[in-house]
């Protein structure tokens, strides 16, 4: 008689969900011994550029005209920027190699509250969820923590905006608290604070729904979303989103 052993196979993330899929697609959920059946999916913040970028690419107005990324990572939005007919300077505290070239976006690495950036100059800034991270020890080379720095780069980015100028931007909100080493989440006491030099003209919320997919909801329930710390890896975070439409108060 034959005996049946049952050996664990890892299988990494990406790989898991696309066979669950297939599985699925053969044996109905009904005919699965409920023993076996996977349990919800964990609430994280895996997907959230989706959101971020949607909101962003479709806000971003057309130039010509002048503009600065802070916290721009590889790139995508300068990119879209500069297609739209803006001149760009993307900043970013560490280095970047873009996988793209274009002539109207300038790569300049470093402290984004030190770079010499003349006053009132720029049309349009754009904040993709960085200003979060400014002041936290423990990543993006970060050593020395301030508890204001992302007040002082939102003051420092109205500065060099003009008056009028529009501010693009995205941030994890929910009830105040910082997700060392990771970032800021922003409520009821902070928010107001970074916005302190703007007017918000348009804003937008949204928060992971049971089965772990971005869905739109009220100011009210975003910021009372409670945040979970995963100090081991960021993604495994959990916080609502804030995408917002600032503009400068002449």
């Amino acid at each position: 008689m034959a005996e049946k052993f049952l050996v664990p196979v890892y299988l990494p993330r990406w790989l898991h969900h696309p066979l669950r899929s297939l599985k699925r697609a053969f044996i109905p959920p009904a005919a699965i011994p409920a023993t076996v059946i996977d349990p919800a999916p964990a609430i994280n913040i895996w997907g959230e550029r989706h959101v971020e970028w949607s909101f962003l690419s479709r806000e971003m107005p057309r130039g010509p005209g002048e503009a600065i990324e802070f916290g721009c990572e590889q790139g995508y939005l300068s990119l879209l920027a500069a297609e739209k007919g803006f001149h760009v300077i993307a900043n970013d505290l560490q280095e970047q190699f873009f996988t793209w070239k274009h002539p109207l976006v300038d790569f300049r690495q470093g402290d984004f509250l030190k770079l010499d950036l003349p006053r009132g100059h720029f049309d349009l800034a754009i904040n993709c969820s960085s200003v979060e991270h400014v002041g936290i020890a423990g990543r993006y080379g970060i050593t020395v923590g301030n508890d204001d720095g992302d007040i002082d780069v939102m003051h420092r980015l109205a500065e060099v905006l003009k008056a009028g100028g529009l501010l693009l931007m995205t941030a994890p909100c929910g009830r105040d608290a910082v997700l060392a080493p990771w970032c800021r989440v922003y409520g009821k006491a902070r928010l107001p604070r970074i916005f302190e030099p703007f007017r918000v003209e348009k804003e937008s919320y949204w928060v992971k729904d049971e089965q772990n997919r971005w869905v739109q909801c009220e100011r009210e329930s975003a910021l009372d979303f409670e945040p979970r710390n995963d100090p081991r890896d960021g993604h495994g975070c959990a916080y609502a989103l804030g995408c917002f439409v600032l503009r400068k108060i002449a």
